[in-house]
């Protein structure tokens, strides 16, 4: 059959310790060079994330995090190691947009091979890996290849709403030798939120 080999160089993409530094717990702290990497195949083959173990002054190794724009979810499949997924979604203005401090709703989610999790339109989402071994995922997000620079951040996906934040509500830490949230403070309020029995520290 046919197939199209246009995009191969285009699959490859990776964060960086220096990028990653906009929304860590500690951005002046040591980590790997590269915190995670995705084969990027879309919607159709599917994106496969690896994530580095580890923390960075005791905040495990995550995802960037992001908003969907628009009507657009997306199913994450867990192929190796333990993880949490942490989704929220902000409140809104009386136009209609996110207001960047205030949640709405807030959930932790522990993971292992063979879950999986669904994020809904609307809520933003990033994952931990919390394991000894490096965690990889499957996912079923669209992918734009027509960009211009195929290690940038998805077209499809708002990324700076977490910037802004400097990360999510809470950061996933090492404590005690067991994954522990810590408060993001630049947050002003919660409305709800389900943290899956996580122990909360100061």
């Amino acid at each position: 059959m046919p197939i199209d080999f246009k995009n191969v160089p285009k699959h490859y993409a990776s964060r960086s310790h220096e990028k990653m530094k906009d929304v860590l717990m500690d951005p002046d702290g040591h980590g790997p060079a590269i915190h995670y990497y995705m084969i990027r195949g879309g919607a159709d083959q599917k994106n496969i994330t690896v994530w580095e173990p580890g923390t960075v002054s005791g905040e495990y190794i995550k995802t960037y995090g992001h908003y969907h724009v628009g009507d657009l979810s997306e199913t994450y499949w867990i192929i190796y190691g333990q993880g949490i997924a942490l989704l929220q979604k902000l409140a809104e203005d009386e136009n209609g947009r996110m207001v960047p401090d205030e949640v709405s709703e807030f959930k932790a989610i522990p993971v292992k091979a063979g879950d999986e999790v669904f994020m809904p339109s609307k809520y933003g989402h990033l994952v931990v890996n919390i394991g000894q071994t490096y965690f990889a995922t499957a996912d079923d997000s669209p992918v734009d290849f027509e960009e211009r620079d195929p290690t940038s951040f998805p077209g499809h996906a708002d990324y700076a709403l977490v910037q802004q934040m400097r990360g999510f509500a809470y950061y996933v830490v090492e404590h005690e030798g067991k994954p522990a949230l810590k408060k993001n403070h630049l947050y002003k309020n919660i409305r709800n939120e389900d943290l899956a029995g996580l122990p909360v520290i100061n």
